[in-house]
This record gives structure tokens, sequence and C-alpha cells, in this order.
């Protein structure tokens, strides 16, 4: 084989038009986009903007639309800001319950544990007695149990109930706080004023003149006579024979006198009356004031039977 021979691949045609056709007419095949000069470049530097956009994006992919509405993010703040303040404000209201409640417990704090445990059963022992509460409440007193710890017990329970807005329960523990208290002052109060209330309690409510009568007969039963002759003589002396049985004076020191009735029931008016130069009537329609003056209302008539009480006992006669 010559030097100069060329060598051709199997199936190459020397003699095709092509290798006769000047280069500059020739017309080569555009190659595909993807393959240009520089278009992979051009591609990364694309593909990379997306990528940080994707990036950037991040959490909010999937968000409804309002999420990039300027108003309805100032929307959402203020309901945040409300419902921060508003649970401030549950906590505050926490706290102060707290704080509340344990006052309440603190109360008891200076008296025995045993003598506690034995007011709170007693108190009990009360809410369960239903009907016959008052039977219980007057055993209690006689047996001198009723103090001022069973009126502190039933007083807490009375604020836990206010608190927790326990309506009836409320009105059952204030019916039962003012029986044993009027039970208690009774029985450490003087004979005067344990006649005053023996006299208020005759009251149906109804008949004043029947009333009326019932407390005078009363009183003549419990006063002595004041007469001249009965001070001087003892009673049941014969007047005519001048003879009589003398026996020894009475050993009971509850002996009451009329004047001291009166000194006493005409106290307790000034008292009541220097308390009400004080007090204001309310003038709102609020349930509170409304039951603020339905109880002055009572007071005042309260008061007035008392005075008719002292009017009767200034002017009774045997």
């Amino acid at each position: 084989m010559a030097a100069n021979s060329i060598i051709f691949p199997v199936g190459f045609n020397p003699s095709s038009p092509l290798l006769h056709t000047p280069l500059r007419w020739l017309r080569l095949p555009q190659p595909p986009l993807s393959v240009k000069l520089g278009s992979s470049k051009c591609l990364a530097v694309q593909k990379s903007k997306e990528e940080v956009g994707s990036d950037a994006d991040g959490d909010y992919s999937g968000l409804p639309k309002e999420f990039y509405d300027d108003e309805w993010q100032a929307q959402q703040r203020e309901k945040t800001k409300k419902w921060h303040a508003y649970r401030q404000k549950e906590e505050e209201e926490e706290t102060r319950r707290t704080d509340e409640y344990r006052e309440i417990g603190m109360r008891l704090k200076g008296y025995p544990e045993e003598e506690i445990r034995n007011a709170k059963k007693l108190v009990s022992s009360f809410i369960r007695s239903a009907e016959e509460v008052e039977e219980k409440i007057e055993e209690a007193a006689e047996k001198g149990e009723l103090t001022e710890l069973v009126l502190l017990i039933i007083w807490n329970r009375l604020d836990l109930a206010r608190r927790d807005e326990e309506k009836d329960v409320i009105r059952s523990l204030d019916l039962l706080y003012r029986r044993i208290e009027t039970e208690i002052l009774k029985r450490e109060s003087s004979p005067a004023m344990r006649l005053l209330n023996d006299l208020l309690n005759l009251h149906d409510g109804y008949d004043d003149e029947g009333w009326l009568k019932k407390c005078r007969k009363c009183m003549v039963d419990t006063f002595p006579r004041e007469d001249p002759f009965s001070m001087l003589v003892p009673a049941g002396f014969d007047i005519d024979n001048h003879q009589s049985r003398i026996g020894f004076p009475p050993e009971d020191d509850d002996v009451l006198l009329r004047v001291d009735f009166v000194r006493e029931v005409d106290a307790l008016l000034r008292e009541v009356r220097a308390e009400q130069e004080n007090d204001q009537s309310p003038k709102e329609l609020d349930p509170e004031s409304v039951a603020a003056m339905l109880k002055q209302q009572e007071k005042q008539r309260t008061i007035h039977q008392v005075l008719s009480l002292l009017e009767l006992a200034v002017t009774l006669e045997w």
C-alpha cells in the first residue's frame, strides 16, 4: 500500500457528492437547545434560582391566600393580643380566688384542732337534720356547744358558697347562721333582752291588737307588782287579819323589774336610731339594693314593734 494512500472505512463511498461540495455550502444540523453553547450554564443558574425561591418560601407553602393579606395579618395580631389579655385576666382571677380561699382557711388557725373537728361535726349535723334543726340547735345550746367557733365555720362555708354562686346553699347557710347567732345572743343576753325577744316572737305578722294583749298578759306574769302595799308586805298578806306566812326571798337572780325592762329597751332603741342616722337608703334597683331595702323595711317594722312594747310596759297596770 502506498504511503500517501487514504484508508476509508467500510461502507464509505468515495464518489459521494458531499466530498466534492465546498464547506461554505454545507448546512450542518442544528444541535438541540439543551446542548447549545452556554445553555448548561444558564440552566444551572435558573435551577439555582428556583431552589433559592423554594427555600425562601419554606414554611409558607400550602398556606391560604389570606396569609399574604396585610389586613388579615393585622386582624390576627389583634386577636392574639386580646387572647393574651384574656389569659392574663384569667390567671389574675385564679390567683385572687386562691388567695381568698387561703385567707378563709387561715381564719381557723388559732383554734385547737379538736375543737375545730367537733364544731364541724356539729355544723354538719345541723345541715343534715333538715326539719329537726330547731331541736338540734336548742339541744346544743343547752349543752353549751354553740360557740363563736361554730359561727365562724358556718361563715366560712357561706363565703365559699357566695364565691361559687350557689344560691340555695347561700340561703340555707344564712338562715342557719342567723338562727344560731340569735340563740347565742339569747343565752348571753340579759333577762330584759330575753323577754323582749320572746315578746317579739309572739307576733304572727297580722293581728297587732291580739299580739299586744298576749304581751300584756306575759308582762303581768313576769314583772312583780309595783304598788306601794306590795313593796312593804310579802305576797299573799291578809290585809284584814294582818297575818300571812313569811317565806324566804327567791334565790333566782333573774327577777326582772318593769323599770329595768323599760330602761334597757329604751337604751337599745337609742342605739338603733343612732345607727340609722348613718345608714343611707339605696336609690338603685339592682338585686343587692332591693335586698338591702327590704332588710331596712323589716328593721323599721321591728323598731315599731319595740316602740309599742315599750309604751305598753310604761303604761302597764295590774
